[in-house]
């Protein structure tokens, strides 16, 4: 084994998909479409569609067989149709009228399809885990932080809110690109359906019916592949978002940080010279794959530059970009999910950080009060950048040097948490999930 989806990385659930079987069944699915289609038109005998229809299966079209016909004969496809003819005693009608690629592209679909609802099964219980933790730490105050920096409090809840939404928006684009996906052929080697004659809007209609997908018209050799670019940038979105969350959880595991923990297992090594090592390593796994799968837009885009009505530069790239990207990403988000379902929340942490700003983090607070008595808002940012940069380079608390000014302390004394409507904005994030997307059963 080279490849490290095979054991390693990636569920069985989504790569027995793509293993050379399920391929090899996709194919025949397909041919046997059309087999049906040719009969109901009566372009072939009745009995030799639902011969071909009846065989076209594993159980009659070994994958051994196919590789042995391919070694010979050296063309992939053009092996599956041998190999389920001299199954049939029609075996003179298979493939009858079709170009490779309107067998591959059509298959492609399908198992593409397939591939994105084990991927919508998962979000929707990543989904679901965010925005119980967004409930639970609405009110759970933590630092909020820009440019690595202290800012504001924020609270953990609000965090997950935002997290819980954007996964909610991705599962709004997976609907969409299994409808841009939703595409097969059956038109031919140029695209014309000059092979299927004068019964070619009808063939193509009825196999793509029976298929569940939409008609590519028009199309050439190949079903567009805008379509597989959109797939494939939409894979890269969710990667960022995987990366984005697992970026977060292992900067606020540093040591100096510690608010939060990646679960670790009782057994589980940390590093084989340091004990005490408890790394984010499902986070850090979860980064490194996701740059995989973003590298793979690159050969998407560059495939859909095709000489005329198409060459074969595609083929090769989308053996490993299709299924390596739709695996590793249903992989990171099934990871992301397992973190965050049992990650460790360290609440007091939280506080103790809030604390090491000095009371810094007021300022805004206390600048907008100044404005509410009727100070201008640049004369009160100004008075209590002074007073800020005053505090940091005397190393004292901010309530220290506002001493001498009794209104100014009294207004800091006033301050609470200064989290704004940030318990609000969770709750009507969470009921806006829920009105989309009722089957996370919040």
């Amino acid at each position: 084994m080279i490849c490290p989806l095979e054991f390693r990385y990636g569920r069985e659930e989504i790569k027995k998909i793509f293993s050379e079987e399920s391929k090899l069944s996709y194919l025949l699915k397909v041919e046997a479409s059309l087999a049906k289609a040719h009969a109901i038109l009566g372009n072939i005998p009745e009995e030799a569609g639902k011969e071909i229809a009846v065989k076209a299966n594993l159980k009659y079209v070994k994958l051994e067989r196919v590789k042995e016909i391919e070694r010979e004969i050296r063309h992939d496809v053009m092996a599956v149709v041998k190999a389920l003819a001299e199954q049939c005693k029609y075996g003179k009608y298979v493939h009858l009228g079709a170009t490779s690629y309107d067998i591959v592209d059509t298959a492609n679909a399908l198992q593409i399809i397939d591939a994105l609802s084990i991927i919508e099964k998962e979000m929707v219980k990543l989904v679901k885990t965010l925005a119980n933790l967004a409930l639970k730490h609405k009110s759970t105050i933590m630092i909020g932080r820009t440019h690595g920096q202290h800012a504001l409090p924020i609270t953990f809840g609000l965090k997950m809110a935002v997290y819980a939404t954007e996964v909610g928006r991705h599962i709004q684009r997976l609907r969409r690109v299994k409808e841009e996906i939703s595409f097969g052929k059956m038109a031919g080697a140029v695209g014309t359906g000059a092979s299927f004659g004068d019964k070619f809007f009808e063939i193509q209609k009825i196999v793509m019916e029976e298929l569940g997908l939409n008609a590519e018209l028009p199309a050439t050799q190949i079903v567009g592949r805008d379509r597989y670019i959109e797939l494939l940038s939409f894979l890269a979105n969710v990667a960022v978002s995987m990366e984005k969350f697992a970026t977060e959880i292992r900067n606020l595991q540093r040591t100096e940080i510690a608010e939060v923990e990646e679960f670790f297992e009782e057994k589980q090594v940390g590093s084989s010279t340091m004990p005490h090592k408890r790394n984010p390593v499902i986070c850090e796994q979860i980064c490194g794959l996701a740059r995989i799968i973003r590298s793979n837009v690159v050969p998407a885009w560059e495939n859909a530059i095709q000489w005329h009505e198409r060459d074969l530069c595609n083929s090769s790239a989308e053996r490993f970009i299709l299924p390596h990207s739709l695996i590793l990403t249903d992989w990171i988000v099934y990871k992301m999910n397992e973190v965050f379902s049992k990650l460790i929340i360290n609440a007091e942490k939280m506080r103790e950080n809030i604390e090491i700003s000095k009371g810094l983090i007021f300022t805004e607070a206390i600048m907008m009060k100044l404005v509410e008595r009727g100070m201008s808002r640049q004369e009160a940012h100004e008075i209590m950048r002074k007073y800020a940069m005053e505090a940091r380079e005397k190393g004292l608390h901010l309530k220290e040097v506002l001493k001498e000014n009794k209104m100014i302390s009294e207004i800091f004394d006033s301050i609470a948490n200064y989290t704004g409507n940030a318990e609000k904005i969770v709750d009507i994030a969470i009921q806006n999930l829920r009105e989309k997307f009722p089957e996370i059963g919040l």
